[in-house]
């Protein structure tokens, strides 16, 4: 009869990353609240002691994944516009509000997103939030002012509050969705005209 394997004891590093890595899967289907730190474990194989011994609190662990989406999500659109993509087509592909809708389904980090945003008046979780946001708002003004080099974003837009603009209309899609009719047509025309008063005259 074969003898099972002992299970291989992975080096402190990977197994934070792993803990973060099935924490974002976690609570981006389910949100914090309803997110248990047991399925965590239960992904990675580990005991919540384990859990607890690399993140110290459900909330801790919670930051953590915030954090490792948005530069995950970050990460994307940077590599779209290195890979020569013009920034008003990456910026449209991206919030085109189909792909929004896929991207805030249960199970993606635009989910996670909004679930966090429900939490802004959160104690533990208030800052986060902040900080998730401006990370966000800083990676759009660096993509802006790329744009604005390749001569494809008007020159005279402030990159930072353009961003802001941006994001203020990702974070109201919850209140559209739940007050305005005929959603879908009034979502594409704001992203339309979001998106038409950064391109210069004539494009």
């Amino acid at each position: 009869m074969t003898e099972p394997r002992p299970r291989t004891r992975l080096p402190a590093a990977e197994r934070r990353a792993s803990i973060l890595a099935a924490a974002t899967e976690v609570f981006s289907d389910t949100g914090y609240q309803r997110g248990k730190v047991s399925d965590i474990a239960k992904k990675v194989g580990v005991t919540e002691p384990v859990v607890f011994q690399n993140f110290g609190s459900k909330s801790a662990l919670y930051r953590a994944a915030l954090d490792h989406a948005t530069g995950a999500v970050s990460a994307l659109l940077h590599q779209a516009a290195d890979a020569g993509r013009p920034v008003p087509e990456v910026l449209a592909a991206f919030l085109d509000p189909a792909h929004m809708d896929r991207f805030h389904r249960p199970g993606a980090h635009g989910f996670l997103f909004a679930d966090a945003t429900a939490l802004a008046h959160d104690p533990e979780l208030g800052d986060a939030l902040r900080q998730v946001h401006q990370h966000f708002a800083d990676t759009l003004a660096e993509l802006i002012r790329r744009g604005q080099t390749a001569g494809d974003v008007r020159a005279d837009v402030a990159p930072h509050t353009a961003a802001w603009w941006l994001v203020s209309l990702l974070a109201g899609r919850a209140f559209r969705a739940s007050v305005v009719p005929d959603r879908d047509t009034v979502e594409a025309e704001l992203t339309k005209m979001a998106l038409r008063s950064l391109w210069p005259e004539g494009t």
